[in-house]
C-alpha cells in the first residue's frame, strides 16, 4: 500500500460516520479506506444489506482495518445517534424541511467547534439505492450539501465521507482554544431529545392536536424540526418535559369523572 507509513502515529478523533442501509460491503470498506486517510475512525452501519462482519468490506478497506474492526452495527438510525450531541445529514436532494444548511467546510467548522466543547458529531449518510428517508433526516440538526455539479449530483458513499473527513483535517491545526457554553448543561444528545419527542407526540395525540390522522406524519416531523432547530440543552429537555407533564395532568383533573 503506497503511502503507508505504520511507524507514524495516526491522527485520529473526528466525528462518527453513521451509513444508512447500505447495500455493499465494497463501498463500505471504500468508505472506511477513505475516512482513515484523514483520521477518522469511528464507523456505524445501520442494517447492512449483506451482513457484517464482511469480507468485501475488509478488502476494499485496503488496510483501513482500523475502521473496520470498530465498525458497529445498529438496527435503526435513533440508536446509532443517540450519544450524539449534534448530527448532520448529508444530501443532494432538496427536502421540504427548514433546516441549516452548510457545506462539508461549514460543517467541519461546526464540528471543530463541538470537539473543542468536549462534544459528540455525527454525519449520516444514506444507502447506495434511495440515500436517507425523511424518517432519517428529520433527526438531523443539519444539512450537508456538496457542491456539484448540477446536472449530476451523485456520489458514492466513499466520496461524501472523503470529501467530509478532508475538510475536518484541514482544521486540524485551527481548533478554537474554547467555544461559549453553559458549564451547568450541555446540548441535548439523540436519546434526550428521542424522549421528549416521544413524550410531547404522546400527549399530543391524547389531546386530538393530531388530527386528521393521515397528516399525522409530516406534522409530527414538522415538530421534530422546530425543536431542532431550539438547539435544546439538556436541561431545557428537562423543563420542557415537566412543562408537558404538569399540562397533561391539569387536563387530566379537569377530566369528568
Amino acid at each position: 500500500m503506497a503511502g503507508t507509513n505504520r511507524a507514524i502515529d495516526a491522527v485520529t478523533g473526528g466525528p462518527v460516520i453513521i451509513l444508512v442501509d447500505p447495500q455493499m460491503g465494497e463501498n463500505i470498506g471504500a468508505t472506511a479506506r477513505a475516512m482513515y486517510n484523514f483520521g477518522l475512525v469511528e464507523l456505524r452501519i445501520v442494517r447492512p444489506r449483506d451482513g457484517w462482519p464482511n469480507a468485501r468490506a475488509i478488502a476494499n478497506a485496503s488496510g483501513a482495518l482500523e475502521v473496520i474492526d470498530r465498525a458497529q452495527i445498529f438496527d435503526c438510525v435513533p440508536d446509532a445517534i443517540g450519544d450524539l450531541h449534534h448530527v448532520f445529514a448529508a444530501t443532494a436532494r432538496p427536502r421540504d424541511m427548514v433546516k441549516e444548511v452548510v457545506t462539508p467546510r461549514g460543517a467541519a467548522q461546526h464540528i471543530r467547534q463541538y470537539e473543542a466543547a468536549s462534544l459528540r458529531s455525527g454525519v449520516l449518510l444514506g444507502g447506495e439505492r434511495a440515500g436517507l428517508s425523511n424518517d432519517d433526516l428529520v433527526r438531523a440538526k443539519t444539512i450537508i450539501t456538496i457542491p456539484t455539479n448540477p446536472s449530476f449530483a451523485s456520489l458514492n458513499l466513499a466520496q461524501a465521507a472523503l470529501l467530509l473527513a478532508y475538510e475536518w483535517f484541514l482544521l486540524r491545526d485551527e481548533t478554537p482554544d474554547s467555544v461559549v457554553t453553559d458549564s451547568e448543561t450541555r446540548p441535548a444528545n439523540g436519546h434526550e431529545m428521542d424522549g421528549l419527542f416521544v413524550h410531547l407526540e404522546s400527549e399530543l395525540r391524547a389531546s386530538g392536536f393530531l388530527y386528521p390522522p393521515e397528516k399525522r406524519p409530516t406534522m409530527t416531523r414538522n415538530i421534530r424540526n422546530m425543536l431542532h432547530r431550539a438547539n435544546l440543552t439538556e436541561q431545557d429537555v428537562r423543563t420542557l418535559r415537566g412543562m408537558i407533564a404538569s399540562l397533561a395532568q391539569g387536563r387530566n383533573d379537569k377530566s369528568p369523572a
